[in-house]
C-alpha cells in the first residue's frame, strides 16, 4: 500500500461522532474514542469526541466544526440520518452518502439493489411486513431459516428457526426491533467479511477475514467478546476465490452508492460466496474487524482512520 497522504488540513476541526441513539451505541462509543486518539497522533489536534444525542444539530451549530467523522453504528448513525442532518448544516463528513446508507441499512433494500446485478449471490428469502401470513410467505423456503429484524445491526433480534413450529416466536423476537423482518434460507459455510475502502475515489477491497465463531453464529456476543471467535487472516480459501469475493464485494460497494467506507458481510456455500449485507460504518474498536483487515494489508490503524478521513465530502 502507498502511502496515504493527508487531505485534510491538520489545523482542521473534526467532530468525532459517537454514542448515538440506537442499540449499538456502546459500541460506537468505543469506535469513536479509538478514531479519536487515532487523529489525535496523527496531528489532528483540533478532533473532539462528540457525544451524539438529539440536540446533535445545536451543537454541531454551535461547534462550528469544519469537518465530520461518522463513527456512529446503528439507527440514526448509519441510516441516512445524520448524514442528513450534516447535508443540512454544510458539513463534510466521512464514509457513505444519504441515499447508500439508508439503503444499505435495510436489509431488504440492498437485497433488491443487488439482485439487479445477475453477478451478485443472494441467499433465498422472503420479507414479511405486519400483519402478512407468516405460513404463506415462508412455504417455498427451506427449514432451518434464520429470522432477522430488517434494519437492525450487530445481530440484535436474529434467531436460528429449525422448524415451523418455532417460526412464530422468532418472528415475534425479531419485530421488538423492527415493523418488517427478513427470514432466509439458513446455510451452513464460511463466514467471511472484506471491507472496501477508497484511495483517490478508486474503491479497493481488503484482504478477506474468515470468521470462525465459538458460537452457532456470528451473533453479538461472538462479535464483541474477546476470544469468542477465532479469526483467520487471509481467509483460507483458493486464490481465485479470494479474486472472486473481493471482485464481489467492490460491485456491492458501487451497486448500492457507498462510498468511503463499507463493510461487505459473506458466507461462502460450496465456493458460492453469497452477500449477506453492507455495512456502511463498520466497527473500529480493538475486536473490529476492519482494523484487522487493514492491518493484513500493511494498513496501520492509524493509517486506516485518515484513508476514512480523507473521505470526508465525496460522498455526494
Amino acid at each position: 500500500m502507498h502511502d496515504i497522504k493527508n487531505k485534510i488540513d491538520k489545523t482542521a476541526s473534526v467532530a468525532v461522532l459517537c454514542g448515538g441513539m440506537s442499540s449499538e451505541a456502546e459500541v460506537s462509543m468505543r469506535s469513536g474514542k479509538g478514531c479519536y486518539d487515532a487523529l489525535q497522533r496523527l496531528g489532528y489536534k483540533n478532533a473532539q469526541l462528540v457525544k451524539v444525542d438529539k440536540n446533535i444539530a445545536q451543537v454541531l451549530k454551535d461547534g462550528n466544526y469544519d469537518y465530520a467523522y461518522n463513527a456512529l453504528h446503528g439507527k440514526y448513525g448509519e441510516d441516512g440520518c445524520i448524514q442528513g442532518v450534516l447535508e443540512i448544516l454544510g458539513i463534510p463528513y466521512t464514509g457513505c452518502g444519504v441515499m447508500a446508507s439508508s439503503v444499505c441499512m435495510n436489509k431488504e433494500f440492498t437485497k433488491r439493489i443487488l439482485s439487479m446485478h445477475k453477478d451478485i449471490p443472494l441467499i433465498k428469502s422472503v420479507f414479511v411486513r405486519k400483519g402478512e401470513d407468516l405460513k404463506q410467505k415462508t412455504k417455498d423456503l427451506r427449514y432451518p431459516l434464520i429470522t432477522k429484524p430488517v434494519s437492525e445491526g450487530s445481530s440484535f433480534g436474529m434467531t436460528k428457526v429449525n422448524t415451523p413450529d418455532e417460526l412464530e416466536n422468532a418472528y415475534v423476537e425479531a419485530v421488538k426491533y423492527n415493523d418488517d423482518v427478513l427470514i432466509e434460507e439458513y446455510l451452513t459455510g464460511i463466514c467471511a467479511t472484506v471491507g472496501v475502502l477508497e484511495d483517490d475515489g478508486k474503491p479497493f477491497a481488503t484482504e478477506i477475514l474468515e470468521l470462525r465463531p465459538k458460537n452457532e453464529w456470528y451473533d453479538y456476543e461472538a462479535k464483541y467478546t474477546k476470544g469468542m471467535t477465532e479469526f483467520i487472516l487471509p481467509a483460507q480459501i483458493s486464490d481465485e476465490l479470494t479474486k472472486r469475493v473481493k471482485e464481489i464485494a467492490v460491485k456491492a460497494f458501487e451497486a448500492a452508492g457507498c462510498s468511503g467506507v463499507s463493510r461487505v458481510d459473506f458466507l461462502i456455500v460450496n465456493n458460492i460466496p453469497y452477500v449477506l449485507e453492507i455495512n456502511t460504518s463498520p466497527g473500529m474498536t480493538v475486536t473490529s474487524d476492519l482494523p484487522a483487515q487493514a492491518e493484513a494489508m500493511n494498513i496501520s490503524y492509524d493509517e486506516l482512520v485518515l484513508l476514512i478521513l480523507n473521505s470526508a465530502g465525496l460522498n455526494k
